[in-house]
């Protein structure tokens, strides 16, 4: 017999469980959740869990609707905004572990994408959302518009070198030294210290020891 779910509290997509209520007609348990936009529904558990329910009809209005989203394309700050809050809240989504799982929030003002768009204004072309502090939750102190190569450098398991008195990633070496990150984590991999990875230019060969 399967344990009874205990859902109260828990988070899905832009909804949070409140209370159970009775079972509909079909035995289903049934819960009251209330959506981040104020509106409150009642959602099959199951439906919950698997992730068919994870709003109060809201998500679909949004992009049907707004934000410039009658013409059938979704806006590219809208889709940031949207996996924004599905990385910090639905724990179902693939990226859940690495964002919500671990801590990181969405600040209150941005659940609604209006105070999102307020703050960051339009993603611009090449760009995507970004926390400066990788251990930082979303908020506009902390979150700007990147490019792809500054949002490389700002990753989590971005190895970090030190030579010669300075300390930065692999990626800022290789822009200052003009060796690609692929050789550089090549020579590091093959047992080359970090002297060794950073100052042999490439095509010449690497300095023997006695």
């Amino acid at each position: 017999m399967s344990k009874p779910l205990r859902l109260i509290g828990d988070k899905f997509g832009r909804l949070t469980v409140v209370e159970r209520v009775s079972n509909n007609s079909r035995g289903n348990s049934m819960w009251l959740c209330e959506c981040h936009c104020g509106q409150t529904t009642v959602v099959a558990g199951s439906h919950l869990v698997n992730g068919h329910t994870n709003s109060c009809g809201c998500f679909h209005k949004d992009i049907m609707t707004r934000h410039g989203h009658s013409t059938g394309q979704i806006s590219g700050t809208y889709k940031s905004w949207d996996h924004m809050i599905q990385r910090c809240t639905n724990r179902i989504y693939q990226q859940y572990k690495d964002y919500g799982g671990r801590g990181i929030v969405v600040c209150r003002r941005w659940l609604k994408f209006e105070n999102f768009l307020a703050d960051m204004g339009e993603r611009p072309e090449g760009r995507s959302l970004d926390r400066i502090d990788n251990n930082g939750n979303y908020c506009p102190e902390n979150c700007r518009w990147a490019t792809r190569k500054e949002q490389q450098s700002n990753r989590r398991n971005n190895h970090v070198l030190t030579y010669g008195g300075k300390t930065q990633c692999i990626t800022k070496w290789s822009d200052d030294i003009g060796i690609k990150v692929g050789t550089i984590q090549y020579r590091l991999a093959a047992g080359w210290s970090v002297e060794e990875a950073l100052s042999v230019v490439p095509g010449q060969k690497r300095k023997t020891k006695q």
